[in-house]
């Protein structure tokens, strides 16, 4: 989901100011600081991201998850069902 923002240009007499500002649900999501530092990369023309140095640390850590066989009850490891009447381990593999 995007959320559509205008790009501000404030001219003064020596300068220019250009301004993009973070729509609150997107700041408060991100959980922005005031002041933070923040640094814009420029990958083309038309994706610009913004890496922050000092993410917050995200709440939920992902784990790696042991292959174990013997603990694994979702069948994402189990074999193929074999057609009707034969068994898995009476197939023979195709090559």
């Amino acid at each position: 989901m995007g959320f559509p923002t205008k790009v501000q240009l404030i001219k003064r007499k020596a300068s220019e100011q250009w301004y993009i500002n973070f729509p609150s649900a997107v700041a408060q999501a991100m959980e922005f600081a005031r002041g933070e530092t923040v640094e814009w990369l420029i990958e083309d023309k038309s994706l610009l991201a913004l890496r922050r140095p000092q993410a917050p640390a995200p709440v939920l850590k992902k784990t790696l998850r042991c292959s174990s066989t013997a603990s694994s009850n979702s069948g994402a490891s189990a074999s193929p069902a074999a057609p009707s009447g034969e068994s898995t381990s009476a197939r023979k593999p195709s090559r």
